[in-house]
């Protein structure tokens, strides 16, 4: 099969019941923690308000619930339902992150790894106004790109294994970087699905963007942010090297 002819995005959609198979909420206990640290340190005591943009399945916003009031935001309703039944006390929206306007502010805007389907400039500009907009002066951003152009070597390859109430599944994920001279990158992920003996193979492929740093770091304080890098090291290997954490400072432009 030709590359061009593997459906786009497909954990987003059909494949969306994978994903508690995929990534379990326990997983996410030592990148919370870090999320959790930088709000406290930067907020102090209380229930704050926190918005997460692109919150996904919700897990890494599932250890940060006992602590603070959320708002969940993201394009995918299958994806929303899975934060849902994880998260049943947070308000979750579907909407874009680069345009979503929800009339109100909070203390914090948090955006995982999903930042990473930003594939422009213009595109981070307008995420990053969005952040800008829901929060009150000295509130908080964090962010956690997958992959900085100075972290990412191509190919990048990772594979796991899961099994959960009859059901193996494999994941591969092929990560490359197809032109240095433009800002995305595509992975392919191929899943292995054996149930009841029989096994069926999945495939999807994912565009994301792939930025130097200081292009972030550029792009955040325009926005209208101080902006901090904070060592990240969640993973064995280069993945989400670092947390942008942005406190507002200006009114947006």
């Amino acid at each position: 099969m030709q590359l061009d002819q593997i459906k786009r995005n497909r954990m987003y959609g059909d494949l969306a019941h994978l994903w508690p198979l995929v990534s379990a909420p326990e997983g996410y206990a030592e990148e919370a923690r870090y999320w959790r640290e930088i709000l406290r340190e930067k907020l102090g005591p209380g229930r704050h308000h926190i918005l997460e943009l692109g919150v996904g399945g919700g897990n890494n916003l599932s250890h940060l619930t006992r602590d603070f009031q959320a708002t969940a935001v993201d394009l995918s309703e299958g994806m929303l339902a899975h934060s849902k039944r994880l998260n049943p006390d947070v308000e979750h929206l579907v909407g874009d992150m680069r345009t979503i306007r929800l009339g109100r502010t909070c203390k914090a805007v948090l955006i995982h790894d999903a930042i990473s389907y930003m594939l422009t400039e213009d595109d981070l500009h307008a995420t990053f106004a969005t952040a800008a907009a829901h929060l009150e002066p000295g509130g908080i951003f964090i962010t956690a790109p997958d992959w900085y152009r100075e972290t990412f070597q191509s190919p990048w390859v990772h594979y796991k294994t899961w099994v959960k109430d009859g059901i193996e599944l494999t994941l591969i994920e092929y990560a490359y970087d197809p032109d240095p001279g433009d800002t995305t990158m595509k992975t392919v992920f191929f899943f292995m699905i054996r149930e009841h003996g029989k096994l069926r193979i999945e495939e999807d492929l994912h565009r994301t963007g792939l930025f130097p740093m200081q292009t972030w770091v550029d792009l955040v304080t325009e926005a209208g942010f101080s902006v901090e890098k904070r060592p990240y090291p969640v993973h064995d290997d280069p993945r989400q090297a670092y947390l942008l954490v942005g406190t507002r400072t200006a009114a947006q432009t």
